[in-house]
């Protein structure tokens, strides 16, 4: 049986890739911050008729010590797609001349380098699944405002910028991984209605999440590394 991964899976749309991922067979692992988002994930699974395919584990991806326990606890299992959710978008709207630097370093230590170290903690288990001989994934939620040639507005200095660093990293990963068999891939999921979305996004959370798992579905080795939306439209870079 393949195992899927979802890395901050509380709410929105990691809930989301839960949800979708019991629907299809296969084990869910998903990660959580607090016991109660633990019990929500497991009644969806329960209502599914699913309750004994889903595992939850709580996991700070901000936190070292929280890497390495979450790795432990997988140790020997084979992970045959890691999605990775987890993320912030930070202080609204610092504007130049009041950058906050503290934010700025939180920000971009969740959204750039927790992912990365994030995916080499497990990389052990990617690659059991890759030694078994199918598909292995590992999906990065990003976002368009990481694009350096799409940005013609300014302005979100820190977002944009931990986004972009997420997916030159992801790129590198990409190059680094193909010996092994794992395929990268930078998922934008659009403008959603989520926390960070807000209520006036166009995209529901299902329909965003039914085109990543697609575009998760459809990577080949050969596409390790591209950057699209969820409908698997191209983005610039």
């Amino acid at each position: 049986m393949t195992s899927s991964l979802v890395i901050g899976a509380s709410r929105g749309l990691g809930r989301g890739f839960v949800e979708q991922l019991l629907a299809r067979e296969g084990q869910v692992l998903a990660t959580v911050r607090r016991e109660e988002d633990a019990e929500v994930l497991h009644a969806l699974a329960e209502a599914a008729e699913a309750g004994d395919r889903l595992e939850t584990f709580f996991c700070d991806v901000a936190d070292p010590e929280s890497r390495a326990g979450l790795a432990a606890a997988l140790e020997g299992r084979a992970i045959h797609t890691l999605i990775h959710n987890a993320g912030v978008y930070g202080p609204r709207a610092p504007q130049l001349g009041e950058l906050p630097e503290a934010d700025w370093q939180q920000v971009l230590h969740i959204d750039t380098v927790a992912p990365v170290l994030t995916a080499e903690a497990l990389l052990p288990q990617l690659r059991a699944a890759a030694q078994q001989g199918g598909p292995v994934k590992l999906a990065f939620l990003t976002s368009l405002m990481g694009s350096i040639a799409d940005n013609g507005s300014g302005g979100s200095y820190l977002y944009r910028s931990a986004k972009a660093g997420l997916n030159a990293a992801a790129r590198s990963l990409s190059i680094d991984l193909a010996p092994d068999g794992i395929s990268v891939l930078l998922l934008h999921p659009g403008w959603v209605q989520t926390d960070m979305g807000g209520s006036s996004a166009p995209l529901q959370i299902e329909e965003s999440v039914a085109g990543m798992l697609a575009r998760i579905e459809a990577l080949r080795p050969a596409d390790s590394g591209s950057f699209v939306d969820w409908s698997g439209k191209s983005l610039p870079w």
